[in-house]
């Protein structure tokens, strides 16, 4: 069953889903089940995916590649940034050339930030 805000992708077309509403069924698209994209929280490889969150006057930045910035090209770039900020959702869309950084001007004592790769999938940091 699908849990509340898990994400998943379709393997055959490649949408994505993220889930606002628990069901009892599996989620299926082109005729399968789609698959998890679990979050993952440590960085084992040279290019750097575990988001940073950053405190700013008035909000949270939020970058992928704490000293090196994820690369954004037409082949590897992150799709969005998500942050929960006590229970809120807020998501930036990104696309190849943008920084791979999103501003969110909240206020809130515990965040998640979220991100998705179009490579390496799904990776989640918390304060």
């Amino acid at each position: 069953m699908a849990k509340y805000l898990e994400v998943y992708k379709c393997e055959l077309c490649g949408n994505i889903v993220e889930v606002f509403h628990e069901g009892g069924a599996p989620l299926v698209c082109c005729h399968q089940e789609m698959v998890l994209q679990e979050e993952k929280t440590a960085d084992t490889s040279a290019e750097k995916h575990v988001p940073y969150i950053e405190k700013i006057e008035g909000g949270f930045k939020v970058k992928i590649g704490e000293k090196q910035d994820h690369p954004m090209t037409e082949e590897h770039y992150i799709e969005w940034i998500e942050i929960i900020g006590d229970g809120k959702i807020y998501r930036q869309a990104l696309k190849p050339g943008d920084k791979p950084e999103a501003t969110f001007k909240i206020d809130a004592e515990k965040i998640i930030a979220r991100e998705y790769c179009n490579i390496h999938g799904h990776w989640k940091n918390e304060n």
